[in-house]
């Protein structure tokens, strides 16, 4: 115990023991499978977004979606936990991660109202719309159990 004393202390033995380094894409994975909580950085509609599991997403109007409609995100650029991170270069493959949205609505967003006036002629023109909106229920995220090769 004295020796542990000199070298520096219990305290960075024990955190030494707690926060182990992956060595390959595989551990990593299975180091984020065994944390409680996860999250992913996906491209969707052009965009990309943090997304966790339970999360309800609003996107630009997809047209070609149903509600009910379950879409697998296929760009996955990275995975997460609260200790852990791995980055896609610039994807994770589609086996290793699988996350699912369901269409939950088509909705509009709050009314617009744009005014054009010109000066001194008495032009002036008002439109009004409402931007169409496609929301999203973020499902599981599901990481790939690595195989071992014997």
């Amino acid at each position: 115990m004295a020796n542990l004393l000199k070298l520096g202390g219990l305290r960075q033995v024990s955190a030494r023991a707690l926060h182990t380094q992956p060595t390959s894409t595989s551990s990593a994975l299975a180091l984020i499978r065994s944390q409680p909580n996860q999250y992913v950085i996906a491209s969707l509609a052009g965009r990309k977004y943090l997304l966790a599991p339970r999360d309800l997403l609003t996107v630009p109007r997809m047209n070609d979606v149903r509600v009910g409609d379950v879409l697998a995100l296929s760009e996955i650029h990275e995975i997460g936990s609260r200790e852990f991170t791995l980055r896609g270069d610039p994807i994770i493959p589609k086996d290793a991660v699988k996350v699912a949205a369901t269409v939950v609505e088509h909705t509009k967003g709050k009314m617009e109202i744009i005014v054009k006036k010109k000066r001194r002629t008495g032009y002036v023109r008002t439109i009004k719309h409402k931007q169409p909106y496609t929301r999203l229920r973020i499902g599981t995220i599901d990481v790939a159990v690595p195989e071992e090769v014997s």
